[in-house]
């Protein structure tokens, strides 16, 4: 679908604040900077930013690229003849070959980990990210493989992916704080993942496929 006018102005808008707050919060320090003081350098008003981020986190970890659920839309999105594990594994190579924003392969990125890692609200939120995107995706698994209640491999599972994923953004914040450029910590990234599939076990890289859909009449 086309976007329309409004939605590209409503888009803009909140790339705008997210991006002027962003760089006050590296500049001066997250815990530093008001919500007002972000409005007043976006030049709108204060709720015109709470309309667009509910809490001051949001401007850092918006919640369409920080959900909880971004293991579990991406093992339910996968295509038929997938794995779990295999649709994480191709969208994490994906999103690094494409030095996508959402794993942090960006010029200037090191200074906004900087900027998280100082700040105690974004490091917490951070942690509690992780085990709910394992808990989601258990539970994504849980109904998609029908296992029964209390089976306890749809949460092994899931807690093997959480654990890849969340090595991945750890591997690229320790290159990123040693100052080694996107394009370099992208190809260690892809080797650091196929090390990671060439010790997966047969019984999880080839658990929960996803069977062909149905033809419609």
């Amino acid at each position: 679908m086309t976007e329309g006018l409004r939605e590209r102005k409503k888009r803009q808008t909140r790339q705008r604040i997210s991006r002027v707050a962003t760089g006050l919060f590296v500049e001066r320090g997250f815990e530093h900077v008001t919500i007002a003081e972000v409005a007043a350098a976006a030049e709108v008003s204060v709720n015109t930013v709470y309309n667009y981020f509910a809490t001051k986190e949001d401007l850092v970890l918006p919640p369409e690229e920080a959900s909880p659920q971004r293991l579990a839309d991406i093992v339910r999105g996968r295509s038929p003849g997938e794995s779990a594990v295999q649709a994480v594994l191709a969208r994490l190579r994906d999103e690094v070959r494409r030095r996508d924003r959402k794993v942090g392969l960006t010029e200037g990125f090191g200074r906004v980990l900087e900027m998280m890692q100082a700040a105690p609200t974004l490091t917490a939120r951070l942690s509690d990210l992780g085990g709910q995107m394992t808990d989601a995706l258990a539970d994504a698994l849980t109904e998609e493989t029908g296992a029964a209640p209390g089976d306890p491999l749809p949460r092994v599972v899931a807690w093997q992916l959480g654990c890849v994923h969340s090595l991945v953004y750890t591997e690229i914040g320790r290159r990123t704080a040693a100052g080694e450029s996107p394009d370099v910590i992208a190809e260690a990234v892809l080797e650091l993942l196929d090390a990671v599939e060439s010790l997966l076990g047969e019984r999880v890289l080839t658990y929960a496929v996803r069977k062909d859909q149905p033809c419609s009449e």
